[in-house]
């Protein structure tokens, strides 16, 4: 688990550091400066560290499917090799997908006002600028995200089905709450990032507003990363005792 977590906190640094910089900077100066190349950059980064965060988070609900439901099987299972070979997949599942996804937004022509209404450079911020026809854009990113958002999300609600149906069959209610307690921050960083990732892009074009975008995109890249390190933080004994020892200190 914490083998997943360290390249999960990873794919977050690289989330937050392609978007949170240079919407400070819009921020503290009113406005910002970025290269179309620069901007095709920035998309393709946010769109294949998004990506590989998704196959993380399935990875890691396969992961407490195997803890809980085949306990005796785990460590047989979820050897070392396994682990980096699911790490590598998801890597490289993120970063090829997003290849696609920006190969068609690279190609389009940009003619008419060069002002972004976003804090940075989203596709559908990118696709109002341009003057091509971009049916086939918002077609394909609809359909990739069907095999990057939908089917996890389905493999982590099956996976979870499962784990709830084996709590369920513990006879003490301590031992259903201690089984549980090992999943409970996963799940809750689960609901939060599909939460959010579902309602921006899995939809048809053109079903929300642009500022619905915006709002949904700042819950995505900002608030939910946030939330990560505390989620999985406080749900640590350890944690948890260094962090009454500071407020008794404090005190």
């Amino acid at each position: 688990m914490y083998f997943f977590l360290r390249h999960l906190s990873l794919c977050e640094i690289l989330f937050t550091t392609t978007t949170i910089p240079n919407m400070l900077h819009v921020i503290l100066a009113g406005r910002s400066f970025i290269s179309v190349s620069g901007c095709i950059a920035q998309l393709y980064f946010y769109a294949s560290s998004g990506i590989a965060e998704c196959f993380l988070l399935t990875v890691m609900s396969y992961d407490r499917y195997l803890a809980i439901c085949k306990p005796l099987h785990y460590a047989s299972t979820m050897n070392s090799s396994l682990c980096l070979r699911l790490v590598i997949y998801s890597w490289l599942g993120g970063f090829l997908i997003a290849v696609i996804a920006i190969s068609l937004i690279s190609e389009l022509y940009f003619c008419g006002p060069n002002e972004i209404n976003h804090f940075f450079c989203d596709h559908a911020a990118i696709l109002r600028l341009s003057c091509s026809d971009t049916s086939a854009v918002e077609i394909e990113v609809f359909v990739l995200s069907i095999p990057c958002f939908l089917c996890p999300f389905v493999i982590i609600i099956i996976s979870y089905i499962y784990i709830f149906i084996t709590v369920l069959r513990i006879p003490s209610t301590t031992g259903r709450q201690k089984t549980f307690s090992t999943c409970s921050s996963h799940l809750a960083v689960v609901c939060m990032f599909y939460g959010t990732l579902i309602a921006l892009y899995v939809k048809p074009p053109g079903k929300h507003s642009f500022k619905a975008n915006k709002f949904l995109s700042l819950m995505y890249a900002i608030v939910t990363p946030l939330f990560n390190p505390l989620i999985y933080s406080l749900r640590n004994k350890l944690m948890q005792q260094a962090l009454w020892k500071i407020i008794y200190r404090k005190q």
